[in-house]
């Protein structure tokens, strides 16, 4: 009789947790939506276009890490003396991202983060890094982000994109960092990409943009076949049956999703004012 009620109470459980990650995607469907049929896209049209778009989409694929490694250090033991973290399913699921996102092989058969591998592919087709590594330097002079982050000459929408990724980690919840990582960031990235690409290759057929096709190749091809289920997971496994955690992890969600549409906004705004000054 007991053997009944636990395998009964098992089943229900493993039903309502799927159920929450079905209701968290249908209640950000319509950010979701926003994004994926956002007019940024239709506006990359020059190299000059993309060179914009590059030279400010770098800080959402530099501050990723950071979300990621913060997952890493909540879920697995990166100090010592070494300890046996508790979830052996979650902590096999974090490592396996963090190898692919920190030691990716590049297109010629070297080993570097898909951080270094997108700034290759900026040098590459000539979009200028000099405004992130200024940033980056600024970071570890102040040896604090959120005053690099305000004292930057940055875009605002790019500051609170950036603000919000690091309020997050700050707040040092695991399946808040894991709420923004997954459905702000890693669900979204297939889709996203897709349509990226698509225009990069129609739009520019005469330049050589191999480095960062291969970038959002490899990205759609990790992200939807592998990252994307595997986050999904994690996150399951962090909230369980926990309401209020399920809450927040859709409240991060939807804000997670409002500022990467602000930074889409941005990026926007500045190939326009561009536009303009060459007219």
């Amino acid at each position: 009789m007991l053997l009944f009620y636990w395998k009964h109470f098992y089943f229900w459980s493993t039903i309502n947790i799927s159920m929450n990650i079905t209701e968290i995607n249908s209640k950000i469907q319509s950010q979701k939506e926003i994004l994926l049929k956002h007019s940024l896209y239709e506006k990359v049209k020059t190299i000059e276009d993309l060179h914009q778009f590059l030279e400010c989409h770098v800080y959402a694929v530099w501050d990723f890490m950071s979300l990621l490694k913060a997952l890493q250090s909540k879920l697995t033991c990166t100090t010592t003396p070494w300890f046996a973290t508790e979830n052996t399913q979650t902590r096999y699921l974090i490592n396996e991202i963090v190898l692919a996102e920190e030691s990716d092989l590049t297109i010629d058969g070297r080993r570097l983060s898909h951080f270094e591998m997108y700034m290759e592919a900026m040098q590459s087709c000539g979009a200028q890094t000099n405004g992130l590594n200024n940033f980056l330097h600024h970071v570890i002079e102040t040896k604090n982000v959120f005053i690099a982050i305000k004292q930057s000459d940055l875009h605002p929408n790019i500051k609170a994109f950036l603000d919000f990724t690091f309020r997050v980690i700050e707040e040092g919840k695991a399946h808040k960092i894991a709420a923004a990582f997954t459905f702000g960031r890693e669900d979204l990235i297939p889709d996203m990409f897709t349509e990226i690409l698509k225009n990069f290759q129609q739009n520019f057929p005469e330049t050589d943009l191999s480095k960062l096709i291969y970038y959002f190749e490899r990205h759609i091809e990790l992200d939807a076949d592998e990252h994307g289920p595997m986050a999904m997971q994690m996150i399951t496994e962090l909230c369980k049956d926990d309401d209020q955690k399920w809450n927040d992890v859709e409240e991060i969600s939807v804000l997670a999703l409002e500022k990467r549409k602000g930074l889409w906004d941005a990026i926007e705004e500045r190939i326009e004012a561009n536009l303009e000054l060459v007219n």
